[in-house]
C-alpha cells in the first residue's frame, strides 16, 4: 500500500528517508555526497513521484521505492 508522503510528518519522513539511505548504500557516481544530500534527493523523488512510501502488510514493514517498481 502507497503512503501519502504529504501524511507523514516531518520529523518522522526525515528519519524514514536517513534510515532508507544509509542501508541501501547507493552508489552516487564519481563524487561523494553527504548524508543531507541523499535525504535531500530522496526526499525531491517522493515529491516528483519519482519514489514511493510503502507499507507492507505482510511483513509490516516501511519502504521507499521506485514508483516503477511499485506493484500495488
Amino acid at each position: 500500500m502507497i503512503i501519502p508522503w504529504q501524511q507523514i510528518s516531518a520529523e518522522t519522513l526525515d528519519s524514514l528517508i536517513e534510515a532508507f539511505v544509509l542501508r541501501e548504500g547507493t552508489d552516487y557516481g564519481e563524487h561523494e555526497r553527504s548524508l543531507e544530500q541523499k535525504v535531500a534527493d530522496v526526499k525531491h523523488q517522493l515529491q516528483t513521484g519519482e519514489a514511493v512510501v510503502v507499507w507492507s502488510e505482510l511483513y509490516e514493514t516501511v519502504n521507499i521505492m521506485p514508483r516503477s517498481q511499485f506493484r500495488g
